[in-house]
């Protein structure tokens, strides 16, 4: 029986375009502007922490993340990975990856914190000639969770 809260973002929507929809998790590529190949790795079940999780289902969702950050080094070829769980705002376990450059509009500091530059267009539209390789990879890695 799936777990839902009326109201929550991740219960009512996608949250993204689904690049891979398990039993028991769907991957997501963000609709972010200045994050080509942003991606969200969120649990099914509304669940707020991941010690809410049986531990086959943490192991589940952690070996996922780790395949989710993998296609994304390897296609979107970024500086940095950056890994986030917060849920304050949105308290329904998911995990955020996000691609970093050094010429990224808030580089070193975090995609939440103030700009540090604006956006570099070129920079910008590479990484956005990447994301169909990025969906076609991510859809193939991931074949294998049911």
């Amino acid at each position: 029986m799936s777990v839902t809260v009326t109201g929550c973002e991740l219960c009512e929507t996608p949250g993204g375009e689904v690049l891979h929809q398990g039993a028991q998790f769907r991957v997501v590529l963000v609709d972010d502007a200045s994050y080509p190949g942003f991606c969200r790795v969120i649990w099914r079940d509304h669940v707020k922490e991941m010690t809410d999780l049986p531990e086959l289902d943490r192991m589940l969702l952690m070996d996922v993340l780790w395949q989710v950050e993998q296609v994304v080094r390897d296609v979107m070829q970024p500086e940095k990975i950056n890994l986030a769980s917060f849920g304050t705002m949105v308290p329904h376990l998911h995990w955020h990856v996000i691609p970093r450059y050094t010429d990224d509009p808030h580089f070193p500091a975090p995609v939440w914190a103030s700009s540090q530059r604006p956006a570099q267009q070129a920079s910008l539209q590479v990484r956005r000639e990447r994301l169909d390789a990025l969906r076609a990879k991510m859809r193939q890695r991931l074949a294998t969770y049911l």
